[in-house]
């Protein structure tokens, strides 16, 4: 037989060049892509799902509690936070805000004496005159259940003629409820203008703690100054009938707040202690607290812990 003759064959046909290039693109693209910073590598440890935050330890009384960053409008921490409760005196944080979008702060309030009718005796005098802004003050400082439904009777019939005291309070009300579908409050309702029970099982005003935060955020941001005189444990004010008032906080814990902004406080037999307070965890950076459904005393003590771990989770953040 014959040598067999030996057939060559050569790769560098066309066809296989076509398909040997496709081949180092495909290669080129997975080996740019596997050094790509922006692209998660799975073995990657994630450091911050295992890091314990600085609220993991935090034990509260209250039903329901939320911290709200003031400045960045973010949820930092959060208990039961759109739980429907019983508001107590937090409503008269959204009356105060009603006030100031209805009458200017230098309206004068004459005190009807059947203002002063209500649960709650806050020292004030019938025919009594306050200029708006003094009036709210010691309102709020002291929660005073006859300077709200002073204040809410008159600027409800603000402009109006002939209106009543009781129809000029239900239209305050209806301003405030209104308020609150503006400012997105989808837990919050009110029934009257001082968050005392309307009865044994119903509230005077619903919320929820994620709601007091949104509202106090709201308050702080549109009328700096309205809660100023809740930063002190006692104020002096003068009405304009020159009668002098010495009026106590109701934030019994009022000194254990670093740079406190304002707060207020709630209290009644269905709702429990409330309490919503703000402060600022650094230049122009306020952070609101708010408790639902504490005992008297523990709704200082949970808004604390809640302070504090709140000043030491930012603190550690990035």
């Amino acid at each position: 037989m014959g040598a067999k003759r030996i057939r060559h064959i050569s790769v560098f046909t066309p066809k296989n060049m076509f398909w040997g290039f496709l081949g180092l693109v495909f290669i080129s693209v997975l080996v740019w892509f596997g050094k790509s910073p922006s692209i998660p590598i799975a073995s990657k440890p994630q450091i911050l799902a295992v890091v314990p935050t600085a609220f993991a330890q935090v034990s509260i009384f209250a039903r329901a509690a939320y911290v709200l960053d003031g400045k960045t409008g973010k949820e930092l921490w959060s208990l039961n936070g759109n739980a429907q409760l019983p508001l107590a005196s937090l409503t008269k944080i959204m009356m105060a805000v009603t006030a100031l979008s209805l009458i200017p702060e230098n309206t004068v309030i004459t005190i009807n004496p059947t203002f002063l009718q209500t649960e709650g005796d806050s020292g004030l005098y019938g025919n009594e005159g306050w200029r708006l802004k003094d009036l709210l003050d010691l309102t709020l400082l002291e929660s005073s259940n006859d300077g709200a439904n002073a204040i809410a009777a008159v600027a409800g019939a603000f402009g109006k003629d002939d209106v009543s005291e009781k129809v000029g309070r239900e239209r305050f009300i209806s301003a405030m409820n209104k308020k609150a579908g503006e400012l997105g409050l989808k837990q919050t309702y009110f029934l009257n203008p001082t968050g005392l029970d309307e009865s044994e099982n119903v509230s005077g005003a619903y919320g929820s703690a994620s709601d007091m935060a949104t509202l106090f955020s709201y308050a702080i941001h549109s009328y700096p100054t309205l809660f100023e005189a809740t930063r002190h444990e006692f104020r002096e004010f003068t009405s304009l009938n020159s009668l002098k008032h010495k009026v106590k906080n109701s934030n019994i814990f009022v000194g254990n707040f670093p740079a406190l902004i304002g707060s207020k406080t709630g209290y009644t037999d269905l709702a429990g202690g409330n309490l919503v307070l703000a402060f600022d965890a650094g230049p122009d950076h306020p952070i609101i607290v708010s408790i639902l459904g504490s005992t008297e005393r523990g709704r200082f003590e949970d808004a604390e812990k809640l302070v504090w771990a709140t000043l030491s989770s930012l603190a550690s953040s990035p």
